[in-house]
């Protein structure tokens, strides 16, 4: 490829996949890299994303930047191109995606400077706009290797636990809010509830099981309208199914005298374990059934011994999640141009913390409002 420099051009070969067919066959090369690359998270597996394109994804924008050496694949960015306000390159994954990153070969330290340059190659008229990276996360080190104008703005922030056991989770609490969550794990064992992954083949019905579940449980409280409409449980349905297969996913069904009453997804990649969503009988509530405990329990059971280092709640800084004293990981946002669009990076950066602040002023008022609200009526991981 033209501008990638003598050392490395005749190393590696660069390709732009514009075509969802083609996307669909890497399949094989995507996730073997995917497994390669330590920082990768669920949202970067080819199932999510090629399942993302197939639900969302818009003719003739598709931008999978790819970079190969010897004929392997060793990096990949999963771009897409909008025209509005101005021409950008936007990573796949959309806002149902709590990270997106690019890929790298931990076994090719080069990978990085070969992406870089194939993706200053690609974007001659657009600015790059990398949403949600998680801190040490590939595109850090594509970002480092940027010859040209870039910047750099904080994005949402997610809570994190260490990937321990239950009673390490509560060795970390007060000694009266340990003995209260105790008493509420006595009370879910009396319950009987039993828990029950799913298999893959089964995944199509159980997603609308959870999804009924989740509408259910958000009812009259602000639900995200996304996760009600059929295209997203289109999406949820395809790509799950083909995790659950891949080990990038577990669906669990949570059942009470034989009825379903809570389901949980989470997500898996080589560090980190994630709660994406999850859905819950409000018969529960009148119980005195304590979800959040219930579902955090399950996931250090999961996760412990698994080799995972984190336990991610994902985006949200609810108030109700610190009292598991998680850690807070700010996600960043990156931004990349050419010498020639220098001005539109700048104009793009100063509108996106123009809107950033905005946003913040309007979440302390709401959240001035229902502070106390969410604390007494908000269980679990999932998002609304």
């Amino acid at each position: 490829m033209p501008g990638l420099g003598p050392d490395l051009d005749a190393e590696f070969t660069t390709d732009v996949c514009r075509d969802a067919d083609h996307f669909g066959a890497l399949a094989t090369a995507w996730t073997a890299l995917h497994r390669r690359c330590r920082t990768a998270t669920p949202f970067q597996s080819h199932a999510w994303l090629r399942s993302w394109w197939q639900t969302y994804g818009v003719d003739g924008r598709l931008r999978v930047v790819l970079v190969r050496r010897d004929g392997a694949l060793v990096a990949a960015a999963p771009l897409m191109l909008v025209r509005r306000p101005y021409p950008m390159l936007v990573q796949l994954g959309g806002t149902i995606s709590d990270f997106t990153d690019v890929l790298l070969d931990d076994n090719c330290p080069e990978a990085a400077a070969a992406l870089a340059k194939a993706l200053a190659d690609t974007a001659r008229t657009a600015v790059i706009d990398l949403r949600e990276v998680r801190p040490g996360a590939a595109a850090e080190q594509v970002y480092a290797c940027w010859n040209g104008p870039r910047g750099q703005l904080a994005d949402s922030t997610c809570l994190e636990l260490p990937a321990v056991s239950m009673d390490e989770l509560l060795a970390r609490l007060t000694t009266a809010r340990a003995q209260r969550v105790r008493a509420k794990l006595r009370k879910l064992d009396a319950l009987g509830i039993e828990e029950r992954p799913v298999p893959a083949r089964e995944i199509p019905a159980a997603i609308a099981r959870l999804l009924e579940l989740h509408r259910r449980q958000w009812q009259g409280r602000g639900v995200t309208p996304e996760h009600l409409s059929p295209r997203f449980a289109e999406h949820l349905s395809r790509a799950v199914r083909a995790m659950v297969e891949n080990g990038d996913a577990r669906l669990t069904e949570f059942r009470l005298a034989g009825a379903v009453v809570a389901a949980d997804l989470s997500l898996m990649s080589g560090q980190l374990e994630g709660g994406y969503l999850y859905g819950a009988d409000p018969a529960l509530r009148a119980r005195k059934v304590d979800v959040a405990t219930m579902l955090l329990r399950h996931g250090a059971q999961q996760i412990s011994g698994s080799g995972r280092t984190t336990l991610s709640m994902l985006r949200g800084n609810e108030p109700y999640k610190h009292h598991w004293r998680p850690g807070a990981v700010r996600n960043q946002r990156l931004l990349l141009a050419r010498a020639h669009l220098a001005p539109l990076l700048r104009l793009h950066l100063a509108r996106a913390a123009s809107r950033d602040r905005a946003a913040a002023l309007v979440r302390r008022m709401r959240q001035g409002g229902r502070q106390g609200r969410e604390g007494r009526e908000v269980r679990g991981g999932g998002k609304g």
